[in-house]
């Protein structure tokens, strides 16, 4: 699937539909060719724009009252930025398939990447006079006792479901099958343990991530890693603005020794937490130094892997995941990809059986079953128990969808709610009946929807790009406006960190809210804050932060140590996080902006803090 921006090597996509693969990094100068100057202009005319002209009439505000109303700003945003509203595509299929989103009056700013749920995948079609509804899971997974090595040498065994999910994400992704191979995992941390397992850091020591945050996954591969022998290494980034610290990054994959197997370099796109975004060529030079590339996308948006440095550079591992769906609690699964040509490396790694290895299988419910069915709560338990047995005696690899289809039974297993796909398949004459009745089956063939990944291939990477570029900068640029009354020098309410108003940059922004006396809210309390007023928000920690000389005074004001943390090393900075989707509206942004603007109140937080834990958590009016 090539990009919509492809062209030749030499250049990058100007056009501003994608990321310019080639920013930041001093030491790429000479490698890449110098940005046409019309390209350069118009991304210092973008952060002119946005930063001048999106509140013509008050450049900040100091009373939330004062702010000007939703209608007044989207007008003003669609005059600064008119490519927003030429393209309603994206707010139609947010009001036909994600019209929950406005119904619930509930903005979701806790969730970066490629899972997202339809409201329309809950709705069975009415062929009769039934009534009858989908209740989720659509699927489970279950896990499987296999070795990863085995897995990538002999192959394995998939269902039909399997491979139709597989193909579609690969798809998706812009994944060659001829290049690649897919690995399905419980999560994103099992993804990630399972490569640092397999890995041989016996023979090629190092592991270096590169990220400007604390990653619970990231943190399950150190550990495993250490334990088998992986000298660990981290980048740094340059406060304030958080960019990479090239030099030292340069001179980690570089190294002292000539030995070419260096180890695994794990590198983001960009940073979920600040939105930063880093150059590709980054891969390259891991590669030209003798490591291995592990490519985390798990905070690439939609469509952001048809970008054209991804064609150009393409790392030996992938991990991504589909998870977090609109307003419940994380469920999906996680997708290891191992480049074909690199599969041998793994090998050399002796291993009992993985742990977080899933096979995806239909599932069913109780309420699906229809009247008649002869098998029981008890004939359940049993028939689990026995493939549980099987699944302990097998000595060779074998789908669980076919084992549960033979017995008629469903293995019990971990249950995910609201995913993405719809799959319903089953042997039983019945049961096949009650499913074709509503819709799911038809003459016996089973159907896939994975209206989330169509519904951002109808979009595409340009309205994709273009969309969160504009509500992005808009947001930090509306935080950045608000101001304390009465302050000698306009204290401001709200500072960023990492990258502010900028064309190349993520759709997530880290900030913290300060009160009048510059003392930091707790980053916590505002979350907490924020769900009552229908926000969801996420808080991050910032770490590896490298402080210059000009900012040393700032180090012991600006850091501090992760509760319970007793490692100099994990001191950062805890943030407030929020990420936009690619169905996040005009109307969502304004409101986190509002809803921040409260705090201009010097007694806003005190009047919160009471409310909130007066009764039990529960909000009451004043």
């Amino acid at each position: 699937m090539p990009s919509p921006c492809a062209r030749e090597s030499s250049g990058a996509c100007c056009n501003g539909c994608c990321p310019n693969p080639f920013v930041e990094h001093p030491e790429f100068h000479s490698l890449s060719p110098k940005s046409p100057t019309t390209a350069a202009s118009a991304r210092k005319e973008f952060k002119v724009t946005t930063t001048c002209s999106l509140f013509p009439t008050n450049d900040h505000f100091t009373n939330h009252e004062s702010l000007p109303s939703l209608h007044e700003s989207y007008s003003n945003f669609t005059k600064v930025f008119p490519q927003y509203s030429q393209n309603d595509e994206a707010d139609r299929v947010r009001s036909e398939h994600y019209f929950h989103l406005s119904l619930s009056n509930h903005v979701c700013f806790d969730y970066i990447g490629h899972g997202l749920f339809s409201y329309t995948q809950l709705q069975a079609p009415s062929s009769s006079s039934s009534s009858l509804q989908l209740e989720p899971p659509f699927f489970d997974i279950c896990y499987k006792s296999v070795n990863l090595n085995s897995r990538m040498q002999f192959g394995g065994k998939e269902s039909e479901l399997e491979c139709k999910v597989r193909k579609r994400i690969m798809a998706f992704m812009n994944i060659s099958e001829e290049d690649y191979t897919m690995v399905f995992t419980a999560n994103q941390s099992s993804a990630f343990k399972l490569l640092a397992e397999s890995y041989p850091f016996y023979s090629n020591k190092n592991l270096l991530t590169v990220y400007d945050y604390e990653n619970e996954a990231v943190e399950t591969m150190v550990e495993s890693s250490k334990k088998r022998g992986a000298r660990v290494k981290n980048t740094e980034f340059s406060w304030p603005n958080l960019k990479i610290h090239s030099e030292k990054l340069m001179k980690k994959l570089v190294g002292k020794s000539k030995n070419r197997k260096k180890g695994l370099f794990v590198f983001p796109l960009q940073s979920r937490v600040s939105g930063a975004r880093y150059s590709y060529l980054w891969m390259s030079s891991a590669q030209d130094n003798g490591w291995h590339v592990l490519l985390d996308a798990s905070a690439l948006g939609p469509k952001d892997m048809d970008t054209l440095g991804l064609s150009l550079f393409k790392p030996d591992f992938l991990i991504c995941s589909f998870y977090k769906i609109f307003g419940e609690n994380p469920s999906g699964f996680g997708c290891l990809f191992i480049k074909i040509s690199r599969a041998s490396v793994l090998q050399s790694s002796t291993g009992a059986a993985n742990v977080g290895i899933v096979s995806l299988v239909p599932a069913m419910r109780l309420s699906q079953v229809p009247e008649g069915s002869t098998f029981t709560d008890a004939e359940t338990e049993q028939g689990s128990k026995l493939e549980l047995q099987k699944d302990n005696m097998a000595t060779s690899e074998e789908s669980e969808l076919h084992k549960a289809e033979r017995t008629n039974v469903r293995v019990k297993h971990k249950e995910l709610s609201f995913s993405e796909i719809v799959e319903l398949e089953t042997t039983n004459e019945s049961t096949q009946s009650f499913i074709r009745e509503i819709g799911m089956i038809d003459d016996g063939k089973t159907k896939l929807e994975c209206k989330g990944l169509d519904d951002a291939d109808s979009l595409g990477l340009i309205l994709i790009s273009h969309r969160a570029r504009y509500l992005i900068n808009w947001l930090v640029n509306a935080l950045m406006s608000l101001r304390h009354p009465y302050s000698e020098h306009g204290l401001p309410l709200v500072r960023i960190y990492g990258p502010k108003v900028m064309f190349d940059r993520g759709p997530a922004v880290a900030f913290n809210i300060f009160d009048w006396n510059g003392e930091k809210v707790d980053p916590a309390l505002v979350q907490k804050l924020a769900d009552r007023y229908n926000i969801s928000l996420s808080n991050g920690f910032l770490v590896n932060i490298w402080f210059s000389d000009k900012y040393e005074e700032e180090r012991e004001r600006v850091l501090e140590r992760r509760s319970g943390e007793g490692d100099r090393n994990a001191r950062g900075v805890s943030v407030v996080t929020a990420a936009l989707g690619f169905l996040t509206n005009f109307e969502d942004t304004y409101r986190l902006w509002a809803f921040v603007s409260r705090f201009l109140d010097a007694d806003f937080v005190e009047k919160e803090r009471w409310r909130y834990l007066a009764l039990n958590q529960k909000t009451i009016e004043i």
